[in-house]
């Protein structure tokens, strides 16, 4: 994919002082990657790092690799690393199991810490699975009703029958952002619990568990972290709160001593006690990798140019699609979005496929959204200005009105 990209814009590239990562990505030619938002891109050097786990540690160093290579502590130094993206202190995140087994996890251990109380609380059009959960807990456990209000009314919602809250923190779909500092001193104020769902924040925009004294979170593993397809999840909690809440999920990583194998279940005192069963060596490797990598990158810068890059993207759909039924979701206020721009048309699925064959990755959410992740590591100015070229083009051409284009694929 080709587009004439004015010397302005080559000049804010050649100035852009975090430009440098984006060698250390495997991104293909020709390809503007705007889905980081849903899996990551490869880092350079992820596949050599599982080859060596793979040939050697695993391969010559067998079972003795638990030690010596310290697979054993994976779980922990990874959750170390992203505790410095998101304002937690060391001990206070793990990587374990999937974004929706460690929702659960947490749902069930706020509720339990605040007896008497019988609502879960989130909003309307919270991520699926998020949803999903709390209405399966509230099948196991009657007393409890998921409350889901409007995105809107989620302080007023706030009252002492709730135990807990589950709020992601960045909206998938439109990209809002929500006031985590507002919402859990309110939580607060009224006795009950907050999770936050990081998957759409995490490596993407400023988090700051600690400063608004957050009580748990959960986020995922392969987007902003590039941490690969599938790539673990993690857990917080404050230490505050760490002696009081019990995972429902008694595993025996998250045992006090899980190499004594004792016949009844003492939960660790710290945040292992949120592990489960056997850490992913595989995986913990790749998205240590990915981890790593993203904590190199200045904080400030990062999250700068992440909304510098959103901006001109909006400006320029705002300027070159006018007339062909797009709106644009996403706020418009960089204090109030995430990391990715969210378009509406009715057409939307077909327009992205049609995107997608030109090399402007992006996705769609139904009914009608194209939705754009903007990863500040290897994005360039450039490739903005080359998406909104290319669906320019698309819209004026109506390209993507063919029935290659409306026939659904069983990912979108």
């Amino acid at each position: 994919m080709t587009a004439e990209v004015p010397s302005f814009i080559q000049a804010r590239d050649e100035a852009d002082p975090i430009r440098m990562f984006r060698q250390r990505f495997s991104l293909p030619p020709g390809i503007v990657y705007l889905d980081g938002n849903s899996l990551g891109a490869l880092p350079t050097a992820t596949a050599p790092r599982l080859d060596e786990l793979v040939r050697q540690e695993w391969g010559v160093g067998l079972i003795r690799s638990w030690n010596s290579h310290d697979w054993i502590g994976a779980s922990r130094r990874v959750g170390d690393k992203i505790a410095t993206l998101v304002g937690a202190r060391a001990g206070e995140v793990v990587v374990a199991d999937s974004t929706s087994v460690n929702i659960f996890k947490l749902l069930m251990a706020a509720i339990a810490a605040r007896p008497g109380r019988k609502i879960i609380l989130s909003e309307t059009d919270n991520f699926p699975t998020d949803l999903y959960v709390a209405q399966g807990i509230a099948a196991l456990l009657p007393q409890q009703t998921v409350r889901a209000v409007d995105p809107g009314k989620v302080l007023e919602a706030i009252d002492k029958d709730v135990a807990v809250i589950l709020l992601t923190h960045v909206h998938y779909k439109t990209g809002q952002k929500y006031d985590m500092a507002r919402i859990t001193k309110r939580a607060h104020e009224c006795g009950a619990l907050i999770i936050w769902d990081l998957s759409h924040s995490t490596g993407a925009v400023d988090v700051d568990l600690g400063a608004v004294d957050a009580d748990m979170a959960v986020g995922c593993g392969y987007k902003y972290l590039n941490g690969g397809p599938g790539a673990p999840a993690f857990v917080y909690v404050a230490k505050r709160l760490q002696g009081e809440l019990k995972s429902p999920i008694t595993g025996w990583f998250g045992h006090a001593a899980p190499f004594e194998f004792a016949g009844n279940f003492q939960p660790a005192t710290d945040i292992n006690r949120f592990l489960s069963g056997t850490p992913p060596v595989l995986a913990l490797a790749g998205l240590e990798i990915g981890v790593a990598l993203l904590a190199e990158a200045p904080r400030k810068l990062l999250f700068q140019k992440s909304q510098e890059l959103c901006s001109l993207f909006i400006e320029r759909i705002d300027k070159t699609c006018q007339g062909y039924g797009l709106e644009v979701v996403t706020p418009r206020d960089p204090q109030e979005r995430g990391s990715h721009v969210s378009l509406r048309h009715p057409e939307g699925y077909p327009i992205i496929r049609a995107l997608i064959a030109r090399g402007v990755i992006g996705d769609f959410r139904a009914p009608d959204i194209l939705r754009f992740g903007i990863a500040p590591l290897y994005l360039s100015f450039a490739d903005i200005w080359r998406a909104a070229d290319a669906l320019r083009d698309v819209l004026v051409t109506r390209q993507w009105d063919t029935a290659e284009f409306k026939a659904r694929a069983p990912v979108t």
